[in-house]
């Protein structure tokens, strides 16, 4: 069977036993954690507080998949130390000249390599529309010069609906260093004019089966691909409460099961 998890982002401020109960009760036993100032765990305490949350969440049948963090050796060597064996960022650049902008980031990149063997844990990059790592190759622009057992690749099926793209080209793209992959659903929605006449669209992210990436033939891809990673649910969703979300991440995850291996068993 194959393994869910979700990042447990809009639970961040909650005591970690109400966490787990929120967890388990949408039908997940991973999660992946925002290891972020204002989570139940920060950066700074993450050496000293992180084996701690490992071992309560533990307890309430969960288990860190990955972390949503920094890429700094404290993080790194948490991460060791806890079994978690990847560290999640994203390449978001200013509105500055982009190609010097990469570059530096590439040479950012490079930096955590030596750290990536030390402590023997990845970094994943995940593509975001917007600007930065927009689409599959974008990402791969970056991922691609480096060693998968170093630096990887997380496909999101929103992020790659929103920038356009046929869902089994872009996951040809990224599958040699194809390290996660997130279910989420996203779509354009206009919301007006500006000044000058032209139409302005935003980001809204939706129910799995609403959004401009196609679920099936993406599961249905990385299945042929032999794709044996977990399957993480950011449970973004536009305009909704807590428990709104939670309800909806349910809902989806109950059809991403039937997708991937035909079970909607909690």
């Amino acid at each position: 069977m194959a393994d869910y998890s979700v990042f447990t982002k809009p639970w961040q401020a909650r005591p970690v036993t109400e966490l787990i109960d929120i967890v388990t009760g949408m039908g997940f036993n991973a999660i992946e954690f925002p290891l972020r100032d204002g989570s139940q765990v920060c950066p700074a305490e993450a050496e000293r507080k992180l084996p701690l949350l490992v071992r309560e969440l533990k307890a309430g049948g969960i288990r860190i998949d990955n972390v949503a963090s920094a890429p700094q050796e404290r993080v790194f060597a948490a991460c060791a130390a806890c079994g978690i064996p990847m560290i999640r960022v994203m390449f978001l650049p200013d509105h500055g000249d982009f190609l010097p902008q990469e570059a530096e980031y590439m040479r950012e990149v490079q930096s955590w390599v030596p750290l990536c063997e030390k402590y023997g844990v990845k970094v994943g990059i995940q593509m975001h529309c917007g600007r930065g790592a927009t689409s599959t190759a974008d990402m791969m622009r970056v991922v691609g010069r480096f060693d998968a057992s170093h630096i990887t690749a997380i496909w999101d099926a929103a992020h790659s609906g929103l920038a356009g793209e046929d869902p089994e080209q872009a996951i040809d793209l990224c599958f040699s260093h194809l390290a996660l992959v997130n279910f989420k659903a996203g779509r354009y929605q206009m919301v007006g004019r500006t000044a000058d006449g032209a139409a302005e669209f935003i980001a809204y992210f939706c129910p799995g089966p609403d959004g401009q990436c196609s679920w099936p033939r993406a599961v249905n891809h990385l299945k042929k691909k032999g794709y044996s990673g977990t399957w993480c649910m950011p449970a973004e969703y536009t305009g909704l409460t807590q428990l709104q979300e939670a309800e909806y991440a349910k809902r989806d995850l109950k059809w991403l099961k039937t997708l991937v291996d035909g079970s909607d068993t909690p």
